[in-house]
Order: C-alpha cells, then sequence, then structure tokens
C-alpha cells in the first residue's frame, strides 16, 4: 500500500463524486487531507475520514476568487507548515451547442475548470520550491482528449489542463515537483447516475472494459502519482477510461 504518511494534501471539489474519494483515499493512505469545497459542502467527507480514523479538515473556498484561494493555502501553511499535494479536482458543466452557448456558460466552465487550476497552482508553487518537493496533480477528462459535441466549453478546460500541466512539469522538475493529470473516462458518479438506464448502457457499449468507472479508480490513479513511488513521472496524462480512448 502507498504510504502518504507526513504528507499534507489539499483536495479541490471535495464534496462529493470524484474528489470525495480522492480526499478519503488519501486519508486512507496517511496523508493529512485538506478538503475543499464551496460553504460546508465538505463536512461530509471529513466525517466520512475522521470516522474511518483519517485526519482532514473541511475548508470553505472559491476556487474562482484569488483571495479565497489564497487565503486557504496561507491557513494551510501555517497550520501544517507545509503543503506537499494539491489535487485540481473543482469542475462544472455547462453544457450546450456552441450556437446556442451564452458566453456567461463558457466563462464560468473556463473559470471554475481551468483558470482555478492556475491560481491554485500559482499560490502553491512558491512553498513546494522551497521544500524541494510537491505533487501537483489535475483532474482532466476523456473529454479533453477526444473532445465532445455539446461540450465545447467543457472540453477546452480539460484540454487545456493537460497543456498547463506539461509547460508547468517543465518549469518546475529542478525543484523535484512534478506535474501531472489523470484523465478519467466515464465514472460512476451522482452526476453520471443522473441520465436514462439506456444512455447508460448505450455508453458503457462504447467503453472495451463493458462498464463505468468508480470513483476509487480514479482516486487509486490519484494516490499513485502523488507518492514517492511516482517521483520519475512528471508531465504525464494517466487515463482512467477503461480502454474508451487509447
Amino acid at each position: 500500500m502507498l504510504d502518504l504518511s507526513g504528507k499534507v494534501a489539499i483536495v479541490t471539489g471535495a464534496s462529493r463524486g470524484i474528489g470525495r474519494a480522492v480526499a478519503v483515499e488519501l486519508a486512507a493512505r496517511g496523508a493529512q487531507v485538506i478538503a475543499a469545497a464551496r460553504g460546508d459542502h465538505s463536512e461530509s467527507t471529513v466525517a466520512a475520514i475522521q470516522s474511518a480514523g483519517g485526519r482532514a479538515v473541511a475548508v470553505s473556498v472559491d476556487v474562482t476568487d484569488r483571495a479565497s484561494v489564497d487565503a486557504m493555502m496561507s491557513g494551510a501553511l501555517e497550520q501544517y507548515g507545509r503543503i506537499d499535494i494539491l489535487v485540481n479536482n473543482a469542475g462544472i458543466t455547462r453544457d450546450q451547442l456552441l450556437l446556442r452557448m451564452k458566453s456567461e456558460d463558457w466563462d464560468q466552465v473556463i473559470a471554475t475548470n481551468l483558470t482555478a487550476a492556475f491560481e491554485c497552482a500559482q499560490a502553491v508553487i512558491k512553498p513546494m520550491m522551497k521544500q524541494r518537493s510537491g505533487r501537483i496533480i489535475s483532474i482532466s477528462s476523456v473529454v479533453g482528449q477526444t473532445g465532445n459535441a455539446g461540450q465545447a466549453n467543457y472540453a477546452a478546460s480539460k484540454a487545456g489542463l493537460i497543456g498547463f500541466s506539461k509547460a508547468l512539469a517543465r518549469e518546475v522538475a529542478s525543484r523535484s515537483i512534478t506535474v501531472n493529470v489523470v484523465a478519467p473516462g466515464l465514472i460512476d458518479t451522482d452526476m453520471t447516475r443522473a441520465i436514462t438506464d439506456k444512455a447508460q448502457v448505450d455508453w458503457a457499449a462504447q467503453i472495451p472494459l463493458g462498464r463505468l468507472g468508480a470513483a476509487d479508480e480514479v482516486a487509486a490513479a490519484v494516490c499513485f502519482l502523488a507518492s514517492d513511488e511516482a517521483s520519475y513521472i512528471t508531465g504525464q496524462v494517466l487515463a482512467v477510461n477503461g480502454g474508451m480512448y487509447m
């Protein structure tokens, strides 16, 4: 089992779905987790971690507000003295065909899914450089690799995370900081459960492994990239998609 004892990890969008699974798994492997989400939405994640014997605190943050991001980072440094792992997971969708897409729907998705990752990474990179160690992992999507009709804004944001991460990986490699991406495919979350059974069957038919993935499977990939075992991996995209895109 990968050991993350002594590591301090920030997970954005930790209230549900993949973010919650990542926070729970990091804590299970020994990390002190800062579960970040809007309002008090991450408190249930923290309660689940603590009930299992893990260490976690809930932090209210708006990742689209730089002052809120800076306050989260400075609070973490004040309390723990270091930040070892940043998982950029916060994300939204505002799906619509481009012909009908409103500018605000484009702006909100880019701000939450891509610009927020830039803000969080920029806020954490200085302490990581002083430590001469760190892991930055961003959650992209198979849609960022393949595109998808009705999701031009989402696909652009998720593809942007890949380019951003590769560029940053080159900038900070000399300080032993790695920057990687996990690109999930169709994962069984609240979002996918809301679609019809027929649509789920149709989607599964496109996946060589024949099923939707589990959030825990994405979390396992994140934990690997966060571990010492992945110290020679940077600038990479780890696809967790059941073979949907190869």
